[in-house]
């Protein structure tokens, strides 16, 4: 039976050693070329691409918004605003001058008198009481509505009603003014300047009134999204 001399290793454990001392150089580990799993090259999200160029940095895929945008009241522009409430306030100038030459005939209207001409004659005329209330006194009251309704601070309000009591109130005004013009020609046979001048604020008022309406001046946005 063979003995083992002393301070001999065994081959398993010589063996082992080497394969320590072969896995390690100056102390260092390497790496083993039968180490399995992803290199860092070809790794998902690793820092390098597998041709050995930096990988480009991945962005997160941007996410819609779904909150849905305030609905933002369509305020018309400041010419708009500006534009309909001087020619507000010139009518009711207007209507407040006429109402006092009808009920003080101390007052005389500042108007030519002739064939054609002749504000004394309209303003006397049966045709300027309509359902028992003086023309003038309507116009005073219509405009008295449309110097608050027109106003900048009133144009800035979005509730329908007051919209469409606007939008109304032009199609009524409009209405009476061609039945006073009708009256005017063919009943009266004479021309009243200062309701001249009434007239064309209405019919330019009535325009504007109904271009807003139409580009939805005065009522709110509906939501939107983003």
């Amino acid at each position: 039976m063979a003995t083992r001399k002393p301070g001999a290793t065994a081959g398993p454990a010589s063996g082992g050693a080497k394969s320590r001392d072969k896995g390690t150089r100056g102390g260092r580990p390497e790496a083993s070329a039968t180490t399995t799993g992803p290199r860092p090259g070809n790794r998902p999200g690793g820092g390098r691409a597998g041709n050995g160029r930096p990988a480009p940095a991945r962005t997160a895929a941007p996410v819609k918004a779904a909150a849905v945008v305030e609905a933002q009241p369509a305020a018309p522009p400041l010419w708009f605003q500006l534009t309909t409430w001087i020619l507000s306030l010139g009518g009711l100038g207007a209507s407040i001058y006429l109402t006092i030459a009808h009920y003080n005939t101390a007052v005389t209207l500042a108007c030519p008198a002739t064939s054609t001409i002749n504000c004394e004659k309209v303003t006397t005329s049966p045709e300027s009481i309509v359902f028992g209330i003086p023309v003038a006194v309507l116009g005073l009251a219509f405009y008295v509505f449309l110097a608050v309704v027109n106003s900048p601070w009133a144009w800035r309000i979005t509730w329908p009603p007051l919209r469409w009591a606007r939008v109304g109130a032009m199609v009524a005004g409009i209405l009476f003014v061609l039945y006073l013009i009708y009256a005017e020609l063919f009943s009266i046979g004479a021309i009243c300047l200062w309701c001249t001048s009434v007239h064309v604020i209405t019919f330019a008022l009535f325009v504007l009134i109904m271009f807003g309406a139409a580009a939805g001046y005065g009522a709110a946005r509906s939501p939107t999204r983003p």
